[in-house]
């Protein structure tokens, strides 16, 4: 998140006494950052407008979040992550909820909303749907091919609507060079992809923001320990 942030009103929640989230808002000294012990308060002043966007901190999940769909008047909440690879860029993972991606047009959705987001942050937006094999792999698995024939069903509406997408299949691994957003065969895939890459490739999770709601919130790890850049992302997707 380079370059100047906007002059925005930011929330963070605190779920624990160990000093992260107290020690994130003293780094970005001069910035209107206001630390939350209550997630009603949070999300009331989230919905209401009181301030501009909301990151979780460290405040319990189970505790905010179904505050925070009934809040925002959703019955469940879609998130994409931002990510950084070791020594690569920025990117957008999803669906990375275990329930979440289980459809096309979810995965459709998902993959135009993270576009939107990419440009709001000025990365760039070029899409790469997964699959569950090559595509030479055709015929080995029913579930396989399955899967296979649903990424270049997206890929191609993704394309007649104008988008820079293609058919990744299960090469992750150049996926994350040659696309800035990838979309997972589903959430189970796209949540073991984010460990593996998060836990244990040591890449940046700044945060995973809130995709259907017009309110910036941004979920962060729980393995987080510095939340300036998830602060950073939450001010820059707010900016109008």
């Amino acid at each position: 998140m380079s370059g100047d942030l906007p002059d925005v009103r930011v929330g963070i929640g605190r779920g624990s006494d160990v000093g992260n989230v107290e020690r994130s808002v003293l780094a970005m000294e001069g910035r209107d950052i206001r630390i939350y012990d209550d997630p009603n308060e949070l999300v009331s002043d989230l919905v209401s407008g009181r301030i501009d966007a909301a990151v979780r901190g460290d405040m319990s999940s189970s505790m905010l979040l179904p505050i925070l769909k009934k809040g925002l008047g959703v019955k469940g909440l879609e998130r994409v992550a931002f990510m950084e690879p070791q020594g690569g860029k920025l990117i957008i993972l999803s669906p990375v909820g275990i329930d979440e991606g289980w459809t096309e047009d979810q995965r459709y959705d998902l993959a135009v909303r993270s576009a939107r987001l990419a440009r709001k942050v000025g990365m760039g937006d070029r899409i790469a749907v997964m699959s569950g094999g090559r595509c030479e792999d055709v015929g080995r698995c029913k579930a396989v091919d399955r899967s296979i024939e649903s990424a270049r069903a997206i890929v191609k509406r993704l394309v007649a609507d104008g988008y820079d997408a293609y058919h990744s299949q299960i090469l992750i691994e150049d996926a994350v060079r040659e696309a800035d957003i990838i979309i997972a065969p589903e959430g189970i895939t796209g949540n073991i992809i984010f460990r593996t890459m998060h836990l244990v490739g040591g890449a940046k999770a700044l945060g995973a923001p809130v995709v259907n709601s017009d309110r910036v919130f941004i979920d962060t790890s729980r393995a987080k320990t510095d939340y300036r850049d998830s602060l950073a992302l939450a001010m820059r997707l707010s900016e109008e």
